[in-house]
């Protein structure tokens, strides 16, 4: 018996033919990141070879937040781990890479650490392509807890299309060492400047390093997820309340040193890099929190993307990041907005459905596939860093409907623009 497509079953079909989406099988599983059927256009991934390395900086004579004493803070060297992401040349054969995790939690008996393993599609220690290079930078900045592999799904596509990306381990704030708070609240920005500062470093010519010749710092771009975002608004501009500078002094027994991270200090206005271009920030923390006030917030002047679920239970969403949209008057910002998503509009998915539940809503969210809205990310932050680090004609791709409803968005496959709203607003 023979059955034949309807018309709509053969539309789809050619649809699905023609934009190339990929076929998944057992010799070629999906891999976190990798374009469903549905993702929008700039998802897919660009032509360069991914190869990534991992580093080992010391961040020396930092201030030790966590053992500070009264009238004193001693210093320590702060190691930092950070993976790097970066253009590779072709190598067709090469293993592909395996990440390492850890799923529980270091305070919890109840808990405790157990490696995992997923896949990616970079190549560990691939050669550089250092002959369409110097690539713009980009510095990933996770949550609290999380690590430097929390975003696999952006890090390899983001270089797959000519970028150098490198994630933090943040120290004292990841899912194997999750120190007290306070050393997130004060370290964040600083090791992001540290980092640039490295990367650009290590690109000088002579310094005999992989990547030399590879990176333009002067062309940066900081993307942050919760306490990722916190930092990276902090580093842009957006001073700390002094309200906020007061709380953390009682939570560390009087230290004022994140003081130094506010208006009221006249030296942290001139700590704002201009090599750092763009800003993303994912469901940032702290505005709920009293961490910034409206003279902080008109202090951001670095073109800024917003993205947020509009049920973030951890981050606020009227009180928390669109608030943040709103009162960040002197800069050009975007505000993407999963409709009925909660705080985990950043991370890989779940590795597995088998996981125990706190591990598995770490990185879920009750709504929204993952998987679709790391293609949505991929889209949009494409559109975004391309049109501010490299000049790309990408304006067609934001400049859309605020309700994804109103007309099917630049760059969706039709009837796939739903869920989403985008706000933009100029100084």
């Amino acid at each position: 018996m023979i059955r034949t497509l309807s018309s709509t079953a053969f539309f789809l079909f050619i649809l699905l033919f023609f934009t190339g989406s990929p076929v998944y099988s057992q010799n070629n599983p999906f891999v976190f990141g990798d374009p469903l059927p549905d993702a929008p256009e700039l998802a897919y991934r660009g032509n360069f070879q991914v190869g990534v390395q991992t580093l080992e900086l010391l961040h020396k004579n930092q201030p030790d937040i966590l053992n500070y004493k009264e009238n004193e803070t001693p210093e320590y060297d702060r190691p930092l781990t950070v993976e790097v992401w970066y253009p590779a040349a072709k190598s067709p054969d090469a293993q592909r890479v395996t990440y390492q995790d850890y799923l529980g939690s270091p305070n919890d008996p109840d808990r405790p650490l157990e490696a995992f393993s997923f896949s990616g599609r970079a190549i560990r220690n691939a050669t550089p392509n250092d002959s369409e290079g110097p690539f713009p930078l980009i510095i990933v900045s996770h949550g609290y807890p999380g690590s430097r592999f929390l975003m696999t799904y952006l890090t390899e596509n983001l270089a797959s299309k000519g970028y150098v990306v490198v994630a933090i381990d943040h120290t004292e704030s990841t899912h194997a060492d999750a120190g007290k708070f306070a050393s997130t609240l004060y370290h964040r920005a600083l090791d992001d400047f540290f980092v640039l500062n490295e990367m650009a470093r290590l690109n000088e010519s002579g310094s005999d390093h992989f990547l030399s010749g590879m990176v333009d710092a002067a062309n940066t771009a900081l993307i942050g997820y919760s306490m990722g975002g916190y930092g990276v608004l902090n580093a842009g501009g957006a001073g700390y309340s002094p309200g906020f500078v007061e709380a953390f002094s009682q939570m560390t027994g009087g230290s004022e040193k994140l003081a130094e991270r506010s208006l009221a200090d006249p030296a942290y206005s001139g700590t704002v890099d201009s090599r750092v271009k763009a800003i993303v920030a994912f469901a940032p923390w702290g505005m709920q929190r009293g961490v910034w006030d409206a003279e902080g917030l008109e202090n951001l002047r670095i073109p800024t993307f917003l993205i947020a679920g509009s049920e973030d239970d951890i981050s606020g969403y009227e009180e928390g990041v669109k608030a943040i949209y709103e009162g960040a008057v002197n800069t050009n910002r975007y505000l993407l907005t999963y409709l009925n998503a909660r705080h985990n509009v950043a991370p890989n998915p779940p590795v597995s459905p088998d996981l125990d539940q706190a591990d598995y809503m770490h990185y879920s969210e009750p709504v929204w596939k993952e998987r679709r809205i790391n293609n949505i990310n991929q889209h949009f932050v494409t559109a975004f860093l391309g049109i501010h680090l490299k000049g790309l004609d990408y304006e067609s791709f934001l400049d859309l409907s605020a309700n994804s409803l109103e007309e099917t968005w630049k760059g969706f496959v039709p009837r796939t623009s739903i869920g989403l709203e985008l706000r933009h607003a100029k100084p």
